[in-house]
C-alpha cells in the first residue's frame, strides 16, 4: 500500500510520460493528468474522459499519444 501511495504522488515529467510506451491503463492516465481515479472512471463510463479511450473487455486502454497531445507535449519522432 505504501508503494501505491508513493507512486500516486510521483511527479510526471515529460520523459516519464513518454516512457509509458504506446498505451497505458486508465489509473495511470488519471495520475498523469491529475484527476482522481473515481472521477476518471466515471468520466470514462459516460464518455467525457478528456482523451480517447479504447475499451477492452472490462478495462480501458489509453493511447499515450493522446495524453501527450492533451498535455501539449510533442510526441517523439519515430
Amino acid at each position: 500500500m505504501a508503494n501505491a501511495t508513493a507512486e500516486a504522488h510521483t511527479e510526471w515529467t515529460v520523459e516519464r510520460v513518454r516512457s509509458l510506451g504506446v498505451r497505458t491503463d486508465l489509473r495511470t492516465a488519471c495520475r498523469v493528468i491529475g484527476i482522481g481515479e473515481t472521477v476518471g472512471y466515471r468520466m470514462a463510463k459516460n464518455g467525457t474522459f478528456p482523451v480517447r479511450l479504447i475499451k477492452v473487455g472490462r478495462n480501458y486502454v489509453v493511447p499515450v499519444a493522446r495524453l501527450l497531445d492533451l498535455l501539449g507535449i510533442e510526441a517523439p519522432a519515430a
